[in-house]
């Protein structure tokens, strides 16, 4: 079996396809590794891009794609509803075949000090690569954005894993990390009323009592004249989305508010996807193996 190394870096722009292409293409170029998914939101101002491959040309890409992110996109001028920190916001690294989640916090580290080192951007390891408990939660680390980045570093206790100590203004700041795959899951309320989406974000949220693998934040989508509550759902298997959309519906009805609908950012894995439609079709003794496209692939 193949050695392969999933890796979805976030980029703080979604609006300039010029400069995305760019960006996109330093993975392209990359032999052993195949883009799978690249989807710009103009709302959110950010892309998020899926690749895989052998882990060595994994993070290679995954480098040079940073540095021409570091090269065109300047923060300074940056503005979107999602949260963000630097030009390459996040890279995460997730084990796929015949490697484990260890190796892959090794190569979350030589990723993270070799951007640290070379492109002059402080990096902060994340998830299962953290060094510290504080640092393992995407959203503690985010926490003031990219405009409250700079008196962060200046703590002790948010000195950067890698590179500088201070920020760099143009290219912001970037997570590393290692981490189970997860889906980007996001619910469209049919109201603008942001405190609405706030709210129920609140309720579904693991860390204000709300589902275990679910993490939620409310946002405003200008463009349509809608909230959202997006959502990283960090284990499918044991936070189900229909559960996570049950319970939105539910309590955006008590807003008199409807659910319009819900959109996935980038790839999922198909089972998430048919534990949907087995709950909602409610099918009796159904198999994945039933699937005519999985059992064609196998």
């Amino acid at each position: 079996m193949a050695r392969l190394v999933q890796c979805v870096p976030n980029f703080s722009e979604g609006r300039n396809k010029e400069t995305i292409e760019k960006i996109v293409e330093e993975i392209r170029k990359v032999d052993e590794v195949k883009l799978l998914d690249y989807s710009m939101d103009k709302d959110h101002n950010r892309t998020v891009v899926t690749f895989v491959g052998e882990p060595e040309k994994v993070i290679l890409a995954a480098f040079n794609a940073c540095k021409v992110a570091a090269d065109l996109i300047d923060m300074r001028y940056h503005s979107g509803g999602h949260p963000r920190m630097g030009a390459t916001d996040v890279i995460p690294l997730i084990p796929i075949s015949d490697v484990t989640m260890e190796e892959c916090v090794e190569y979350s580290i030589q990723l993270g000090k070799r951007i640290g080192e070379e492109l002059n951007i402080p990096v902060f390891l994340y998830e299962r690569s953290a060094r510290v408990k504080e640092r393992e939660n995407l959203a503690d680390i985010r926490k003031g954005q990219y405009e409250g980045m700079a008196e962060k570093l200046k703590q002790k206790e948010w000195e950067p894993d890698f590179g500088p100590k201070n920020l760099n203004e143009k290219a912001g700041v970037t997570a590393v990390g290692a981490r189970p795959p997860l889906i980007a899951f996001n619910v469209n309320l049919g109201t603008d009323n942001l405190e609405i989406a706030k709210k129920i974000a609140t309720v579904v949220r693991a860390r204000t009592g709300g589902f275990t693998y679910c993490k939620a934040i409310g946002l405003e989508i200008k463009e349509r004249g809608i909230v959202q509550v997006s959502m990283n759902m960090v284990d499918y298997t044991k936070t189900s989305l229909f559960r996570v959309f049950d319970t939105i519906e539910r309590e955006a009805r008590r807003y008199g508010v409807n659910v319009i609908g819900s959109e996935i950012i980038g790839l999922v894995p198909m089972q998430a996807l048919v534990d949907v439609a087995d709950y909602y079709l409610r099918l009796e003794n159904f198999d994945s193996s039933q699937i005519l496209e999985k059992r064609i692939f196998e």
